[in-house]
């Protein structure tokens, strides 16, 4: 059934084998029956790494895996989270007085992140308590944000108790004020010219050896402190140098390659997996030489799966370092996984426990969701 802001689909429960087990943990946990079911998935950036902040859109595709839970609204305030994972343990607490320790990132930390992100952009008081039962099968720490999911079904979840959808809760919401900040993106949109243009001012406005502090000063006109307090931020304040020339090339040439990646997707030519590999081939040649947020394991893996089939492979995710997304033809994925698992995990002892947590296949996926029981 369409309707605006999250989608919700009537299921019968007993066709899908893992709702159902969910629906058996939440009776044999709560001893009650969930009201509906949230979904949200995982997802992997396809291409552009480390340009979103600097204004620039990406790829990212949503994958099959994905976070489930299960919800029962409760007439007491409440808040109850459970695991079907039994490394994580259960929490309780009320649902009008949240607390985040954001110096321990416990599992239930991110449930708690989406739902007061509900409760405080939206003024929202006096919530209802709820029973929750989370199951996820997205692979933690590799890039493909599982705890994104989960803050993502919270605010689901919380929003479906509340009855309301996102459409009517965006018409409330007021624009936030942001910092005047001179993005990259927004140089560009200044000067009024292209992507590539904005890759030969880089050429001549930027040397390609670093810059020091009291460089930048001088170009800028500005003080050591100035520097410091007006436009570093806290953890980049005692940098000593910083290479501008190479992460503006990397920015907007990797800007560039989203949007040819997006226009090859739409004109579907015949080489299209040729083209696409191309493009991610030369994504990962900039983050490792231009943005340096590759490692050696890295490079190695994608190495190994282009050598065994991938036209292209690239890192991908969790900001420095992560793991490879790698673009390979059906019918050459059974000799691609072996060959991959025996020349980077069996060859240099590198764990691969459990197995589909470290290499796995998916196609894309779909988005959020909200299963009503039929």
């Amino acid at each position: 059934m369409a309707m605006e802001g999250p989608a919700r689909r009537r299921i019968q429960v007993a066709e899908h084998p893992r709702l159902l087990k969910l629906k058996e943990i939440f009776n044999s946990k709560f001893g009650s029956i969930p009201k509906f079911y949230v979904r949200a998935p995982g997802r992997v950036n396809i291409i552009g790494e480390h340009i979103d902040y600097c204004g620039y859109s990406v790829l990212p595709m949503a994958v099959e895996q994905d976070m489930l839970i299960a919800v029962e609204p409760v007439k007491t305030h409440t808040l109850q989270l459970a695991n079907t994972n039994p490394l994580y343990p259960d929490f309780s607490t009320s649902a009008n007085n949240i607390q985040i320790d954001r110096t321990n990132p416990l599992w239930h930390n991110y449930f708690l992140c989406g739902f007061k992100g509900i409760q405080e952009h939206f003024g929202l008081s006096n919530l209802t308590g709820m029973n929750c039962l989370v199951d996820g099968n997205i692979p933690p720490s590799s890039g493909l944000s599982s705890s994104s999911a989960l803050v993502c079904c919270a605010g689901l979840v919380t929003l479906t108790v509340l009855g309301m959808n996102l459409s009517k809760l965006l018409a409330k919401y007021k624009s936030l004020q942001w910092d005047k900040v001179l993005r990259l993106e927004e140089v560009q949109t200044e000067l009024g010219i292209s992507l590539e243009e904005m890759l030969l001012v880089t050429e001549d406005a930027l040397h390609s050896e670093p810059y020091s502090p009291e460089e930048i000063c001088k170009c800028l006109g500005i003080s050591l402190e100035e520097l410091r307090t007006q436009i570093l931020s806290p953890n980049t304040q005692d940098v000593l140098i910083f290479k501008l020339y190479q992460r503006a090339k990397h920015v907007y040439s990797e800007a560039a390659r989203v949007l040819q990646f997006k226009k090859i997707c739409e004109e579907a030519p015949d080489n299209i997996v040729q083209l696409l590999g191309e493009l991610m081939n030369q994504s990962h040649k900039s983050c490792r030489d231009m943005y340096e947020c590759s490692c050696p394991e890295l490079d190695q893996l994608v190495d190994i799966c282009r050598k065994f089939g991938a036209p292209g492979s690239r890192l991908t995710g969790a900001g420095w370092g992560g793991c490879t997304v790698s673009i390979v033809p059906a019918d050459k994925l059974p000799s691609f996984l072996a060959n991959v698992q025996e020349a980077y995990y069996q060859r240099s002892n590198r764990s691969l426990a459990p197995e589909k947590q470290s290499l796995f296949v998916t196609k894309p996926g779909g988005g959020a969701l909200v299963f009503l029981e039929a």
